[in-house]
């Protein structure tokens, strides 16, 4: 057994300092005088354990010569995808995560989305509270070590530091997290450490390297132990064009050893694939992996943990965020990892679920996978799960949910295209397709769709009731006494429809609404203010009704109760007319309306 090197993934919002920070522990390194001590790898950064104590330097005593940790695997593959992508059975690739935040600028979309993310896969990580050298009056010695400099700095600019440092506290404390700043923290498995630092200075840096450093070696030694002489396991991080290799995949292999010839089993959406390794490819030293003309050179084999450029035939379909398992290609050793990989993708994709649940999407594998977490994480039941574009498959689905639950008739995407022709059917249809860049968006949305459906579905519900209503019989404006009783009416507090019930101030039922019109013409609601003309069956004017009376809506006592549960869509008014009801209905039967 060995112990591997930490794996560390950074997020963020865009432009908070994500690759500015990458880039500087990359600097740091020359500036060290450790020239190519950093290597790269596909996706990731190598960093060894002695170029971490050059740059930590005296800070680094804290673990008397008793460190095990032998370095971080930083991943600086630009974009969201990668960070969804970083995932294995059972949860997330990453030991830890870097979140960035600007600290001027404080929590932005992204920053929250990372948030869920890292949540819902259990990872944990601690905040680089970066652009500190940009804050008002902030100043700096290279010599020194930062909470030092922070100690040296003026009443004014440590106060606007403090302020923003709280502003963060602040923020995590609403999303239920406690953090604090790293030198303060009093658990690290309760608290959230923050690093004041800066990207652009280096100011920072050796603290958040130190604080990875110490909270892998006390708490996630374990998870590093790995078999450096077995067969390779790892995950697909991109797939990729690359001229004269055809199609290639970027993994990181997190366990075991992989070499030129051996065979791979990959995770599909139908069959996995497999293929033979026709090389491994390492891009040379400090390139930097963004580069689309970086060059690469072959090597044999490759050791957990890392990342390496596959290439090999048949990985055309191929996707991000896929497992992968290497062996020596013997038919039961492959047969075995088929069955292995596939129920790996079974517990994340499955299109063909017939519960109750709403429809999600997503263009990689893990990504499907965080949307599932958040989701269940908010007890949204979910009844498919599929990669890739809108199908016709997909909406044939969405309508059948619909009939069956219009809550759950609807499909989630994240990072989801809809084809044109899709989004025509769509639209002509009135379904609902919620997709967005940014998964917590996506389910935002789709709460704000749940409560808009909730408040439809209950005032077409209060519309089929009868609703509290009062209303006085005009003085001179008796056009018939009966058969219908027709007189003009001012609707005092709520509406009234045709056919409702009506009853006199002691509770006494006397008929219902005929008909209605106003400017003489025909009206099925008239509501409160209006003056109209009502007509009523089987009462005359002058015996059961009067000039000058107070009428009501003779409420059905089912009717009631279901008032009172959607009582929040009715107005002060006609709340207060629902409990002059209640009053005159408890006259006779005290314990009308209860239950």
């Amino acid at each position: 057994m060995a112990i591997r090197k930490v794996l560390v993934t950074v997020v963020g919002h865009v432009d908070h300092g994500k690759t500015s920070l990458l880039d500087r522990i990359r600097s740091s390194i020359v500036t060290a005088g450790e020239v190519g001590g950093i290597t790269q790898a596909i996706g990731v950064s190598i960093i060894p354990i002695d170029t971490i104590k050059k740059i930590c330097g005296k800070l680094m005593n804290v673990f008397q010569n008793n460190l095990t940790v032998p370095g971080l695997l930083t991943i600086d593959t630009p974009g969201h995808a990668a960070f969804t992508s970083l995932r294995k059975r059972g949860g997330s690739l990453a030991d830890i995560a870097i979140l960035v935040v600007d600290i001027n600028e404080g929590f932005k979309p992204q920053t929250l989305e990372s948030i869920e993310i890292l949540k819902a896969h259990k990872v944990p990580f601690i905040v680089a509270a970066n652009k500190i050298d940009l804050l008002t009056g902030w100043s700096y010695d290279e010599s020194k070590f930062l909470i030092d400099n922070i100690n040296q700095l003026d009443y004014k600019a440590q106060g606007v530091f403090e302020g923003k440092m709280y502003e963060l506290v602040a923020k995590f404390q609403e999303l239920g997290l406690d953090a604090e700043r790293f030198d303060r923290v009093g658990d690290y498995t309760k608290q959230i450490a923050l690093v004041p630092l800066s990207a652009k200075t280096g100011q920072g840096i050796p603290e958040l390297l130190l604080v990875i450093t110490a909270l892998a070696q006390k708490y996630l030694e374990k998870k590093l132990a790995i078999e450096e002489d077995s067969y390779a396991k790892g995950t697909i991080l991109e797939v990729k064009e690359e001229k004269g290799l055809g199609t290639t995949i970027d993994t990181i292999i997190y366990n075991g050893k992989l070499k030129v010839n051996d065979t791979i089993i990959i995770g599909s959406i139908d069959q996995p694939i497999i293929a033979k390794v026709r090389a491994l490819l390492e891009p040379l030293a400090l390139a930097d992996m963004r580069d689309k003309k970086g060059k690469f050179q072959n090597v044999k084999e490759v050791y957990a943990a890392t990342g390496v450029k596959i290439a090999a035939p048949g990985l055309e379909t191929a996707i991000a965020g896929m497992p992968l398992r290497a062996c020596s290609g013997k038919i039961e050793e492959i047969n075995l990892l088929k069955q292995e990989v596939q129920q790996e993708v079974k517990e994340v994709v499955s299109e063909d679920n017939a519960e109750i649940g709403v429809l999600i999407k997503a263009d990689t594998i893990g990504g499907l996978e965080a949307l599932r977490h958040l989701l269940r994480e908010r007890q949204i039941p979910i009844s498919s799960a599929s990669l890739g574009e809108v199908s016709k498959r997909d909406i044939a689905q969405l309508e059948m949910m619909k009939e069956k639950e219009e809550f759950y008739g609807v499909i989630l995407g994240f990072n989801t295209k809809i084809p044109a022709d899709i989004t025509e059917v769509i639209k002509n249809k009135q379904l609902k397709v919620i997709t967005n860049e940014i998964i917590y968006k996506t389910i935002e949305e789709y709460e704000l769709f749940r409560d808009s459906l909730k408040k439809e579905i209950e005032l077409r519900e209060l519309n089929n009731l009868v609703r509290p209503c009062k209303f006085l019989i005009l003085k001179g404006y008796v056009f018939r006494q009966n058969n219908p009783a027709v007189v003009g009416v001012e609707i005092e507090i709520g509406k009234i429809r045709s056919t409702n019930p009506i009853m006199n101030a002691e509770g006494k039922h006397l008929t219902t609404v005929k008909a209605m019109e106003e400017n003489k013409e025909s009206i099925n609601v008239a509501d409160q203010g209006k003056q109209i003309a009502m007509s009523m069956d089987n009462v005359t004017v002058g015996r059961q009704i009067h000039e000058g009376d107070f009428l009501y809506t003779d409420i059905p006592e089912e009717h009631f109760k279901k008032l009172k549960e959607l009582k929040r869509h009715l107005t002060k008014n006609e709340i207060e007319v629902l409990k002059e009801i209640l009053e005159i209905k408890r006259k006779d039967n005290p314990v009308w309306g209860v239950g």
